[in-house]
């Protein structure tokens, strides 16, 4: 497995393992290489674009999945990672230093699916646990169908579609069903990687996005902005509150009218508030507390703490909503902030 990481971001490794390269003869830039969740990959790929062509460093972004991008940062090969389930006490604990959890938007995990005349698909959370439990087989099932009046339902299989590899996706998504299904939280319960009981697997929220394309009868659980970029209709959910929600930039960000704790390790799902659509997260950028470990240079850690502060502030959080992410609340975006200018290299803060 090890391998295959290094494979996959060797690419972003080719210029330093976390040197720098020269752009041009009249100004140097840093190269930069970060790896992890597919789930922010738009957001990202369009901000370090804008800001590698405004002068800052260049950034080589791996999507390769928030499981393989934690273990790139625990083998010290990327600048930082990413993932949309932050680190648990024992995956920090398994870290050769301190982890910083930076958050850098809010997006959802929206439930897609491929019948062909349906839009507007309502499902409860019992619907979702009979599901992707496989107690639920067939699409005309009377328990859809009650919560669907008016909505002819085909006498078709259910193929629930998964992730295959370790995701913040799978993470997200089942800490939700964990908070709302005691059955699945003893079946399943959360993680990056679950043993499902039946379906079929796809890599990254592309593979996922694409067998729900191709496959009539499949459902499956994918970014927001993957369903929205390839038209694939999204089901209401039924939050908290009762209430069947759509999930739009609104109500990912009622979800995150929380209050932020000193680390930001917070998960959002099932909000209490009745207009929240109740699969929405945080993603986090993570990186050491302390910058100068193995070869790093001053010069890299500090590029590294200013791409993040950049990610962080107005101009990419403007990115991030025309991308379909909701901006980070000032609450997350203040505390962003005082983690970063908690970020050292030989003990001295990088920002002044």
């Amino acid at each position: 497995m090890k391998k295959i990481i290094y494979l996959l971001v060797i690419a972003a490794m080719a210029a330093s393992c976390g040197g720098g390269g020269t752009k041009s003869a009249k100004e140097k830039q840093v190269t930069l290489s970060a790896a992890g969740a597919t789930f922010p990959q738009p957001f990202y790929n369009l901000a370090f674009k804008k800001y590698s062509e405004e002068g800052g460093a260049v950034i080589n972004y791996g999507s390769i999945g928030s499981g393989a991008g934690i273990k790139s940062l625990r083998d010290q090969v990327v600048d930082f990672g990413a993932t949309d389930g932050y680190l648990s006490d024992n995956e920090l604990a398994e870290m050769p230093g301190e982890v910083i959890h930076i958050p850098t938007c809010i997006g959802a995990v929206v439930i897609g699916y491929n019948l062909p005349g349906v839009t507007g698909l309502r499902l409860t959370p019992a619907l979702l646990e009979g599901i992707f439990l496989a107690d639920i087989a067939k699409w005309n099932d009377k328990r859809i169908a009650d919560e669907n009046p008016g909505v002819t339902l085909p006498d078709m299989n259910i193929t629930v579609v998964y992730r295959s590899d370790g995701s913040g996706t799978t993470y997200i998504f089942s800490d939700y069903m964990s908070k709302v299904s005691p059955k699945w939280n003893a079946q399943l319960g959360t993680g990056k990687a679950l043993n499902w009981p039946a379906g079929i697997g796809g890599k990254g929220n592309p593979g996922v996005a694409g067998t729900i394309s191709q496959s009539q009868g499949t459902i499956g659980y994918l970014g927001f902005e993957y369903a929205y970029a390839q038209k694939i209709p999204m089901a209401l959910i039924q939050n908290s509150a009762g209430n069947y929600v759509e999930p739009t930039l609104d109500s990912f960000s009622s979800a995150a009218t929380v209050e932020m704790p000193a680390d930001t390790r917070i998960m959002i799902t099932n909000s209490p508030n009745p207009e929240a659509y109740p699969i929405t997260s945080f993603t986090w950028a993570i990186l050491y507390k302390e910058q100068s470990y193995r070869d790093r240079t001053e010069e890299v850690a500090t590029a590294t703490v200013n791409a993040l502060k950049w990610l962080t502030g107005p101009d990419a959080q403007a990115i991030a909503t025309s991308v379909h992410y909701a901006k980070l609340p000032q609450n997350a975006s203040d505390q962003a902030s005082v983690l970063l200018r908690s970020i050292t290299f030989d003990g001295e803060p990088i920002l002044k």
